[in-house]
């Protein structure tokens, strides 16, 4: 009895807080060894991967800009292979850096002790519940399949899609983007896409509703056209942009004292404002010196008063002779 009081006296009251300098001492011990054998093992792993996926994507970077090199050396023979070249390189590099990611996520994962097969299973039914809101995107993908497939516009075409009018600067499975007119760049879902109408396939029709005022000679109009045209044409500057020569088709409206005659130019694809800008200037300078009304946009109507009611609403003087 006498052996164990001394001993129960010296534990400590019921409650109190035993620091175990052993267990902290194993823990310690433990994440050293952890980290010992992460960096042993699994650090050289980790850096292999990243090393093969950085130089995947140098590889393909390195091949999208080879494309795009062609495409440009092409462009001036092969307009249309060159802007092939370029959508193909613009796919290929939004799509490869998404797989080449997505493999070293499964590759990199295992390392820091991440179990995948509950990863993907929680994925395939988050995926099943996502997919019925996700149709849009999975349309959006086959749309941009058929558009490269079906060759209907390429980057570097001037198209006009879901109302808007611009040259396609990107094309992915995803989206579209256009860059219009006055610089404003559009993201268009190709889902959004019914109907596309590309403007720089082949060739171009310039066409020019030239207005002059219903009291010139028709006949003097229309070879005054013919003649202004033909000089455009023969241009040095217009020359390989005219395709063929123009076609002056005569009066194609009336619109009060306004006649429209129209002027059709075939061009190269995609370059007929600067021959429409040239052919209205030579117009205006030429009809100007003939002396000959371009046409206005509306009619003036001039209402005389007949010569009775005239002479009654003038007022007579008092004194004056009848």
């Amino acid at each position: 009895m006498n052996r164990i009081w001394p001993q129960l006296s010296e534990m400590p009251p019921l409650g109190a807080f035993v620091a175990d300098e052993d267990t902290f001492h194993n823990l310690g011990r433990e994440w050293h060894t952890d980290v010992v054998d992460f960096v042993r093992h699994d650090v050289p792993k980790l850096l292999v991967i990243l090393l093969l996926g950085f130089a995947l994507m140098r590889a393909v970077s390195f091949a999208v800009k080879r494309m795009r090199r062609l495409a440009d050396s092409l462009a001036a023979s092969d307009g249309r292979r060159a802007s092939q070249l370029r959508t193909l390189a613009a796919i290929l590099r939004a799509t490869a850096y998404g797989v080449i990611a997505f493999l070293m996520l499964l590759q990199v994962l295992p390392l820091f002790n991440v179990d995948l097969k509950p990863l993907l299973a929680s994925a395939g039914v988050v995926g099943l519940g996502i997919s019925f809101g996700a149709q849009s995107l999975f349309k959006d993908m086959l749309n941009g399949l058929f558009f490269l497939v079906e060759d209907q516009f390429n980057v570097g075409d001037v198209v006009k899609v879901a109302g808007l009018t611009g040259t396609v600067e990107n094309l992915t499975l995803r989206s579209t983007t256009l860059r219009d007119g006055d610089g404003t760049q559009h993201f268009i879902p190709n889902s959004q896409i019914a109907t596309v109408s590309n403007l720089s396939r082949e060739y171009s029709v310039a066409t020019l509703n030239f207005a002059v005022d219903a009291s010139a000679a028709p006949d003097r109009v229309l070879g005054l056209l013919r003649q202004v045209a033909m000089e455009v044409r023969q241009d040095p500057a217009f020359k390989n942009v005219a395709i063929a020569d123009p076609d002056v088709l005569g009066v194609d409206s009336i619109i009060g004292r306004q006649v429209l005659y129209p002027v059709n130019v075939r061009v190269r694809a995609n370059q007929k404002d600067g021959l429409l800008r040239e052919m209205r200037k030579r117009l205006l300078v030429l009809f100007e010196m003939e002396g000959i009304a371009l046409g206005m946009p509306t009619s003036a109507v001039v209402v005389e008063k007949p010569a009775v009611v005239a002479a009654a609403a003038t007022p007579t003087i008092p004194g004056s002779a009848e």
